[in-house]
């Protein structure tokens, strides 16, 4: 599928390096000028140069150091946006860490709260502050990076997990507030990576994570993961025309066969599908169970 991003105008947060960068990258590839946004402005400088070179004439590359979990920073980084280009159609909200490791009742509160900081008001923030530029232009894309937290239990790693399914659920509350916008707001689950946040649960060790999930992440360091492109090339899709009125899913980047929804936009519009929901026993056998 080529998809093509021209006079797009795209914020990425967490841009300075692993999926950031390369969603940054596809995205500028497809034709979109895009301000970048991390906490690292000596990254966030490397990342820029890179992208720009050969970089054609009408696009742009712009860097503003941001802590999304600061109001004041947030504000800033949209207003530098709006001086530099007038408009805001795409925001990928891909900034987020892991938090601390272990047993809920032995991690350091202040961090724990922290991730919740970073990965759930930070996205919440970013989007409250782009919102009213979107809803004048009557158009935009908002694109939240979700995870394996969103959708399945991570015991010893419990403030990333709670703040993914938070932020799904927030995107999915959101997609329909801003429907008569046409504003679409949609998460994305990349798949394993391997990228600093893998190397950060290695680091920690079975001792922290327990040993199920280092295991895992042992044999995913070995295998590659599963490659950045997926993630990028999902983001670049629902950041375009094609993927219009597709709005309120969480999409898995890897088994979703999203290439194909834009011909099935009024079954997912219907549809509980690509959504979190409850799972009564009914829906799996369990006939005793429900009334």
């Amino acid at each position: 599928m080529s998809i093509q991003l021209n006079g797009k105008v795209a914020i990425i947060t967490g841009a300075n390096q692993g999926l950031g960068l390369e969603i940054s990258r596809k995205f500028v590839k497809a034709g979109a000028s895009i301000v970048m946004c991390a906490r690292n402005a000596d990254l966030l400088a490397v990342a820029q140069k890179d992208l720009a070179s050969g970089l054609p004439s009408g696009q742009a590359i712009e860097i503003v150091p941001t802590n999304v979990s600061d109001s004041e920073s947030v504000e800033q980084l949209i207003k530098t946006t709006l001086q530099q280009f007038g408009r805001i159609d795409i925001l990928v909200n891909n900034a987020g860490i892991y938090g601390p490791m272990g047993p809920i009742e032995e991690v350091d509160w202040t961090e724990w709260i922290r991730a919740i900081e970073i990965n759930l008001f930070g996205s919440i923030l970013m989007c409250r502050a782009v919102l009213p530029t979107m809803k004048a232009q009557r158009q935009g894309k908002i694109i939240q990076l979700s995870g394996g937290g969103a959708t399945n239990p991570m015991p010893n790693v419990s403030a990333y997990a709670v703040s993914k399914a938070a932020i799904v659920r927030f995107a999915d509350t959101l997609a329909e507030e801003v429907r008569e916008f046409g504003i679409d707001v949609n998460a994305i689950a990349p798949g394993a990576l391997n990228t600093r946040m893998l190397d950060e649960v290695i680091t920690a060790g079975p001792e922290k994570v327990g040993q199920t999930f280092f295991d895992r992440a042992i044999k995913q360091k070995e295998s590659g993961g599963a490659g950045l492109d997926h993630g990028a090339d999902l983001a670049v899709f629902l950041a375009s025309e094609a993927s219009n009125r597709i709005t309120g899913k969480l999409i898995s980047a890897v088994w979703d066969n999203w290439e194909d929804w834009p011909e099935h936009i009024e079954e997912l519009r219907t549809s509980d599908a690509y959504t979190l929901r409850r799972i009564a026993g009914r829906d799996r056998g369990l006939l005793w169970g429900d009334k």
